[in-house]
């Protein structure tokens, strides 16, 4: 979602607020802003629509001095994106960026215009400002102007205030949405994330839901929910891990899907050692009578393929539901059940809802997720890595495919520890997980012919995607990246669901791209194959050389992949699908890793 950088620093913070800004790019954005408070304590502010080399044109005409400062890259939520909602939001002495939704914020509106304040905005943001200056007016300080508007505020939201005649003095606040503290030697640093900080320190305290923080360049003064002073633990970072570059590829996307292989050797190498898995003690699926796996987009269609394989692997009854439904629902859940929740950022609102909402419900609540810092990992019972390095393409991949790789573990523990598999068998399918990344660098090898398919796609208005069994759900995920990358309406189907509605949209303008592997189910799927190409579908089958050679006549095109993952196979698949987004992407000319409306981590439901 939104991006958040803040410095009291020793030089001019203008370019150090864009470049930080630049930092946090990956998370999504439509306008982005900084303000500073000069010398002299004037406190100014430049704001510009678009991308950020449209705020560092106007910085070049219009420089903003100053060795304390805010930034803001925006996603809109409340309010288009225009330079009058775009952040920070000012209004009298105080700046504010702001990431999250105030809910209460219509309500707050209407009671700052009965005081005779006029918003200038549309944003749910500019509320925020309007109570600070108002209570500073009445004589408070800003500390205690920030802390009376903070206790009125509902929802989820990371916010940083600023004051003119206070060049020394920021305030952060989180509550539901990340933020961290960055400890600098006479210097001190605010930031979304680890990624916006790592270039000014590597000692960081992230703060706790609820808590604020009074930061001079002397320090962070931590405060709890309750107003209580709060010991925050300051964590040495790996700056090393958080470096973002292209390597040399094009777009970071095209940069990640290459690194698959190598982190997803890294995921697994954590979990399996020594041809045995290690996982946390009290990680035990014996006595579990039920698993809940929730997440939301792309999270979501790797725990639908985690639940095919424990269900047929472990015998473990699974209900599956994205998290944005899931605790509306209000679903009865077994007090010896466990939950799992999948995100790639451990941010995810909807997602740590859902946590929040099952943890005293069930057995255990397990966080999968990408970012062990995050509020997914602290809050679950337990935190297990996906361990796929900083993603910055906007459309998942590399953390897919670590998200399937940690599932699949489970899966495999939770068979054995339900008498499922023997040592021998368990064994088996770990040598097939391992063959993974092996496997994986062949797959590599489609991209060439992807991207000449990409010129038949790009030309498309409407794409289905089909799978049977665990491909289904990949068959989904293709869906998803095509249509999040390329802007091209697609649909991932049940190959079994074909003839039950889908059908009466084949003709020879819809591509239909078939995900089979020479499977158990392949036969089937041939089946549906075959009932759109005679209604004249124009029929893309991904399948290893078998499939091809057995049902790949009649297709118009096919693409071959490496035999092998056993039960896992569908993690080799995910390649496929997201180099024909990728290369349809870039033939159409669209932002591949920055698609429109979308952003990396959605921390508002």
């Amino acid at each position: 979602m939104c991006g958040i950088i803040g410095i009291l620093g020793s030089h001019e913070v203008s370019p150090q607020l864009v470049e930080a800004l630049k930092r946090l790019e990956y998370r999504g954005y439509d306008s982005a802003g900084v303000a500073t408070v000069d010398a002299s304590g004037q406190l100014n502010r430049r704001r510009a629509v678009g991308k950020l080399v449209n705020l560092s044109d106007r910085l070049v005409h219009e420089p903003l001095p100053g060795h304390a400062g805010i930034g803001h890259t925006r996603w809109a939520t409340h309010g288009a994106a225009t330079e009058a909602n775009a952040h920070p939001h000012r209004r009298g002495p105080v700046a504010v960026v702001h990431n999250g939704i105030i809910e209460n914020f219509r309500e707050l509106r209407d009671e700052v215009i009965s005081l005779g304040l006029t918003p200038e905005s549309e944003t749910d943001t500019e509320i925020v400002a309007l109570m600070t200056a108002w209570h500073m007016d009445q004589g408070n300080s800003p500390v205690e102007a920030a802390r009376a508007t903070l206790a009125r505020l509902h929802g989820a939201f990371a916010l940083a205030f600023l004051f003119e005649g206070e060049g020394n003095l920021m305030i952060a606040a989180r509550k539901g949405s990340p933020l961290a503290v960055g400890h600098g030697k006479g210097e001190m640093f605010i930031g979304s994330d680890a990624v916006a900080l790592s270039p000014f320190t590597d000692r960081i305290t992230y703060l706790e839901d609820g808590d604020h923080a009074i930061i001079t360049r002397e320090g962070a003064e931590i405060f709890n929910a309750a107003g209580a002073p709060a010991n925050r633990e300051i964590q040495q970072i790996d700056v090393g891990a958080t470096q973002i570059d292209k390597g040399g590829y094009r777009h970071f996307m095209a940069k990640e899907i290459a690194e698959q292989p190598a982190v997803l050797g890294d995921a697994l190498s954590h979990y399996i050692k020594d041809g045995r898995i290690v996982l946390p003690e009290a990680i035990n699926f014996a006595d579990v009578d039920r698993l809940t796996l929730v997440g939301c987009g792309t999270a979501y269609y790797a725990a639908c393929v985690a639940r095919y394989w424990f269900e047929s692997l472990a015998g473990l009854p699974c209900d599956l539901d994205v998290a944005s439904e899931f605790r509306y629902r209000e679903p009865p859940l077994s007090p010896k059940s466990w939950a799992m929740f999948v995100s790639q950022s451990g941010e995810t609102a909807d997602t740590l809802a859902a946590l929040h909402y099952a943890r005293d419900k069930v057995a255990k609540t397990v966080g999968v997720v990408n970012v062990g810092t995050s509020a997914i990992a602290r809050d679950a019972d337990i935190a297990l890595p996906t361990l796929a390095g900083i993603e910055v393409g906007v459309a998942s991949s590399k953390a897919f495919t670590c998200q399937l790789a940690v599932l699949a573990v489970l899966a495999l523990k939770a068979a054995h520890d339900r008498g499922r598999l023997t040592d021998a068998e368990q064994r088996a399918h770990l040598e097939d997980l391992r063959a993974l990344p092996g496997l994986l660098n062949q797959t590599l090898s489609v991209s060439d012919e992807c991207r000449s398919l990409a010129s038949w796609l790009s030309e498309a208005q409407d794409v289905l995607y089909l799978g049977r069994g665990p491909l289904y759900p990949v068959a989904l995920e293709g869906a998803l990246k095509l249509k999040e990358l390329s802007y091209i309406h697609a649909e991932g189907y049940a190959s079994g669901e074909l003839k039950h509605g889908p059908i009466a949209l084949i003709d020879r303008n819809v591509p239909v791209v078939v995900v089979a592997p020479r499977d158990a189910l392949f036969d089937k799927t041939v089946s549906n194959m075959q009932e759109v190409m005679a209604r004249h579908g124009q029929v893309l089958l991904i399948s290893d050389a078998e499939g091809i050679e057995k049902g790949g006549h009649g297709t118009r095109a096919s693409l071959t992949m490496p035999s092998g993952g056993g039960a896992f196979a569908a993690i080799l698949y995910a390649v496929p699908m997201q180099y024909l987004a990728y290369h349809t992407a870039v033939a159409k000319g669209t932002d591949v890793d920055q698609p429109r409306n979308l952003a990396k981590s959605v921390t508002v439901e």
